[in-house]
């Protein structure tokens, strides 16, 4: 099976050696979003709420860059550096995988790049 490397502008840049997507057969793989501005590079101001909705954002960018949208999800793993954040971040991820949401995995973490308190990753069904 060959793989194919996914990139777009529209979402924050990798920000170390790896690449925002890998395609193999009818998936595709996306790094880990962190609430990165994809204009400026730096972290979103605010709280948990703020860094979710800049998450999702992102995702749903790396989505629209391959023709597909949180329909096409079917995995995501969130990772909290505070569990006590858990009904927050769900509020806005529900709003966002409003029908049908994917599986998911949520743990919590001791640190996250650049201070970030959620990053999220998933994998999508083309």
């Amino acid at each position: 099976m060959k793989k194919q490397i996914i990139s777009t502008n529209t979402a924050p840049v990798a920000i170390g050696p790896y690449s925002q997507g890998v395609k193999a057969g009818d998936l595709i793989f996306f790094s880990g979003q962190i609430p990165l501005d994809a204009v400026t590079g730096k972290l979103v101001d605010g709280g948990v709420i703020e860094q979710t909705v800049q998450v999702l954002k992102n995702i749903d960018a790396l989505l629209k860059s391959q023709g597909l949208t949180s329909k096409n999800v079917v995995k995501a793993t969130v990772f909290l550096v505070d569990l006590g954040d858990f009904a927050k971040v769900n509020a806005e991820y529900a709003k966002y995988f409003a029908v049908e949401p994917p599986a998911r995995s949520c743990v919590q973490v001791s640190k996250l790049p650049m201070g970030s308190l959620i990053e999220i990753e998933v994998i999508a069904h083309i």
